[in-house]
């Protein structure tokens, strides 16, 4: 007789390997489900910073940061708050790049692919909030989709339970990670009884919380990282609970998980967020390297004749940058290629305010008084705005080479 034969009937199997060989390469369910999670918040997050004003792949650009960095510091976390297999009695300190054996922490993981995609973000000319509010709903897709990892893993169950969807685990050979150890007649070996299927709970929850950041974006237009901060309290509010169902071993501060601690104090660092920050929801207009709508060429309705055709088409290329408009401003971009005015940058006045009756009182981008004489317009002057070219609002020949609309790429 065997543990097998001992255990009763389960409403859910678990694997009994984790591993294939395909010829020399071992191919893991584990790395595949985590591939599989990234190419879901990739295709959700494209989707939304198209609808929102990006220019198409752009997520491709940042997941080539975001991702190596998330990996690196969710094994990071995992080592640093289990270190007693890698640096403790009998450890291995080598075996802690061996990622393919599990050992991932979501927090880390959070951490260090937000500083991955703040560096992309940088070169892309993006606001770092308009593309986590984009990855909100994703991300806890890609979670639950991780997940199913742990299950081929036999990994992250909960207590004994006799409920009907409670779980087989197989005892797993440490000699040969992924797979089951086997008895005398070549049957895999499974643990006594039935467990709490925790990895399915989180999955489950997952998946609600993307419904959630999507169902009150919808209706409430987050904006400035609001989305995401509501994915976070979604995500540990979930994890606090069911990190307390796991029976695996992990280290504890005051008789308690150090990750039921660490979900407590990330949902109130996020709940702060949340209530004290404010905007509209964030709509771009790509700046330089890309031509504008032709006006009335994305209108609905628009007539063909209104299209300047005699023009010289404006080059294509990957915007530079990113100006921050309204949503109104965006949909008037859309349809007329009318780009909204750039704000003026921090520090520097209006042009045209002048409540004070002294002209000497305006200052150029470096801070600096711009002397009357200088800041005086042409037309002011008796001179002609300049040959062919419009003048701007402030009298001065406008600057073909110039893209309209630049805003600072890191606000």
């Amino acid at each position: 007789m065997t543990l097998a034969s001992l255990s009763p009937q389960a409403a859910l199997p678990s694997p009994a390997t984790a591993v294939w060989q395909l010829g020399p390469v071992p191919v893991r369910a584990y790395a595949l489900c985590i591939v599989l999670g990234i190419v879901v918040a990739c295709v959700v997050t494209e989707l939304r910073l198209r609808r929102r004003g990006v220019a198409p792949w752009a997520v491709l650009d940042i997941a080539v940061w975001a991702v190596p960095f998330g990996i690196v510091g969710a094994r990071i976390y995992h080592v640093i708050t289990s270190p007693g297999a890698y640096f403790g009695e009998g450890g291995d300190p080598v075996r802690a790049l061996y990622i393919w054996e599990g050992g991932l922490g979501v927090w880390g993981a959070i951490a260090g692919g937000a500083v991955g995609a703040w560096l992309a973000v940088r070169q892309l000319g993006l606001p770092l909030t308009a593309v986590a509010d984009a990855a909100a709903p994703g991300l806890p897709l890609a979670q639950a989709v991780g997940r199913i990892g742990n299950w081929f893993n036999n990994e992250l169950f909960g207590g004994p339970t006799t409920l009907p969807w409670g779980l087989e685990i197989h005892r797993m050979d440490p000699a040969n990670p992924g797979h089951a150890l086997r008895d005398d007649s070549g049957n895999p070996i499974l643990e006594q009884g039935l467990f709490h299927p925790t990895f399915l709970y989180e999955a489950l929850w997952n998946v609600g919380v993307a419904g959630l950041v999507l169902l009150l974006d919808r209706r409430f237009k987050f904006g400035r990282g609001r989305a995401f901060a509501l994915y976070v309290m979604g995500y540990t509010a979930g994890r606090f609970w069911i990190e307390m169902m796991r029976t695996d071993e992990a280290n504890e501060i005051l008789g308690t998980r150090l990750n039921v601690w660490t979900a407590a104090l990330v949902f109130l660092g996020a709940l702060v967020y949340f209530v004290r920050v404010r905007g509209p929801q964030e709509f771009l207009v790509p700046v330089g390297g890309v031509a504008a709508p032709l006006a009335g060429g994305g209108a609905a309705g628009g007539d063909v004749s209104q299209v300047d055709v005699s023009r010289e088409p404006a080059a294509v290329g990957i915007p530079s940058a990113y100006q921050v408009v309204t949503e109104e401003e965006f949909r008037r971009y859309r349809e007329t290629g009318e780009v909204p005015p750039a704000p003026a940058p921090a520090g520097q006045l209006d042009p045209d305010d002048d409540s004070d009756g002294d002209d000497d009182d305006r200052t150029g981008v470096d801070g600096e008084p711009v002397p009357a004489s200088a800041a005086a317009s042409p037309e002011s002057a008796g001179e002609p705005a300049g040959a062919g070219q419009p003048a701007d609002r402030d009298g001065e020949p406008a600057d073909a080479g110039a893209a309209p609309g630049t805003a600072d790429r890191d606000r």
